[in-house]
């Protein structure tokens, strides 16, 4: 299992947000380099989202919110969502997304 992983949920509709496209970002020297992308699965997780071991430092967890908001027919007020935090350890780090046509919440899940 990956150290970094998600889970959507569509708080406006009850269910997991399936089909949302995430992207893993890891900041160096200041500049922003792409490490992995995703799609959440029929149950709103991405599992495997980047690598086993990851250095300490800020990530950036971006969902492409639009492109979801679409497929549900829903009117979203946020065409993504970003999430930024700090890695300070080897331990698994789940970062969930709560999520409704006009607002999102994220917490330090395990």
């Amino acid at each position: 299992m990956s150290q970094i992983t998600t889970h959507v949920l569509d708080t406006a509709l009850g269910r997991p947000a399936a089909g949302v496209p995430v992207t893993l970002e890891h900041r160096a020297s200041g500049a922003w380099t792409l490490l992995d992308q995703a799609m959440t699965d029929a149950d709103g997780r991405v599992g495997q989202l980047g690598a086993e071991s990851l250095e300490p430092g800020d990530y950036r967890l971006t969902f492409d919110t639009a492109k979801y908001s679409s497929a549900t027919g829903q009117a979203g007020f946020f065409p993504e969502v970003t999430l930024v935090f700090t890695v300070v350890d080897a331990s698994h780090h789940h970062v969930p997304l709560l999520l409704s046509p006009f607002a999102f919440s994220s917490y330090r899940g395990s």
